[in-house]
């Protein structure tokens, strides 16, 4: 069984629309947008999910892809929820495509079957990730490898857009040695994996140790040649428990747009702005890439991180006076916010 992937010339159109937005830093990066509250699984650490949410009407969700288009955005992230409940993801898929901008998608990956998967290649899915959190289901979260391997051949053999695992290590987490299994069987798929760092039920990241310290070693290891290995040193940081200082341009080159079609700086942090997509504006992506965010140093979303790189080295940050996020989101963080997207 050898995973396909994709064609050179869509890893070309990648590229390009990349580089297009690297050039310009007034330009989104990066967009996750919740087209679906509603999730079919009740994981015990999220709070990113409803039982009850009804879908985005599709015209909504085209007129929100068309405002993000108009501000230049490269990549747009369909997240929820558990996007495949919606009855137009293929359509809102395509629109995203057809608008030049790059579509990537987050699922548990209980929906999925071969059929499934052919539709997403034929609506020009770009990438896919599957966040696993275990080897066998418990009483946290049934999105084991056991429930989901027949799902992972599945994409072997029939996608032929990217596919990421992502796995967890830190506080709270049980078997902190089944993320290296889930990386292995990755890899053997032909797969890319990647490994985040969560924080402890009070909110606060914990240096990684015993067990832990371990499995993210061997997991750096296993990963070492890995281009998802962009954000090495700002997660060995917080393996260490170190800050790690960085310029976050949430609002700017990373936005998370909710169900209702707010812009909030993350998923973290909903509630700040909360401006209507259709009202954000030039002006408010230049405060957000000059606002100094305070949660910054001890951050664990990676995608946020990895969308705010490319400008480390430009326009500093100064503080905006713009109240830091109190302790209670922090402490009900969860392991798909907080981790590599």
């Amino acid at each position: 069984m050898a995973f396909r992937g994709k064609p050179w010339t869509a890893r070309f159109r990648e590229i390009r629309i990349g580089l297009r937005a690297a050039l310009h830093e007034e330009r989104p990066l990066l967009v996750h947008i919740v087209p679906m509250r509603r999730c079919n699984l009740a994981c015990g650490y999220c709070n990113e999910y409803d039982t009850f949410s009804p879908p985005v009407p599709k015209d909504v969700m085209f007129a929100r892809i068309d405002r993000l288009a108009e501000l230049g955005t490269a990549v747009i992230t369909i997240s929820g929820g558990e996007p495949l409940l919606h009855p137009d993801l293929d359509e809102i898929i395509r629109h995203i495509h057809d608008r030049d901008i790059v579509v990537t998608l987050i699922t548990n990956g209980y929906k999925l079957s071969a059929d499934r998967i052919k539709r997403l290649n034929a609506a020009r899915l770009d990438r896919l990730q599957i966040s696993i959190d275990n080897v066998n289901p418990d009483d946290v979260s049934n999105k084991s490898l056991k429930v989901l391997d027949r799902k992972l051949v599945a994409l072997a053999e029939h996608a032929t857009f990217d596919v990421n695992i992502n796995s967890v290590v830190g506080a709270g987490v049980a078997h902190p040695e089944d993320a290296l299994a889930i990386a292995h069987r990755a890899r053997e798929l032909g797969f890319t994996s990647t490994m985040g760092i969560i924080h402890d039920g009070k909110g606060r990241l914990k240096p990684l140790a015993g067990r832990n310290r371990d499995t993210y070693d061997a997991f750096q290891k296993l990963n070492r040649f890995s281009i998802t290995r962009i954000n090495r040193l700002f997660q060995d940081n917080l393996a260490a428990g170190r800050a790690n200082e960085w310029r976050c341009r949430a609002g700017s080159r990373y936005l998370y747009i909710c169900e209702d079609g707010l812009v909030h700086y993350c998923s973290q942090r909903r509630g700040e702005p909360a401006i209507p997509l259709a009202e954000y504006t030039l002006s408010h992506i230049r405060a957000a890439h000059a606002e100094k965010k305070a949660c910054a140093p001890y951050c664990t979303i990676a995608c946020v991180h990895q969308a705010s790189s490319l400008d480390g080295w430009r326009s500093p940050q100064t503080p905006r006076g713009i109240a830091v996020v109190p302790t209670e989101p922090l402490v009900q963080m969860s392991r798909r916010s907080a981790v590599s997207r």
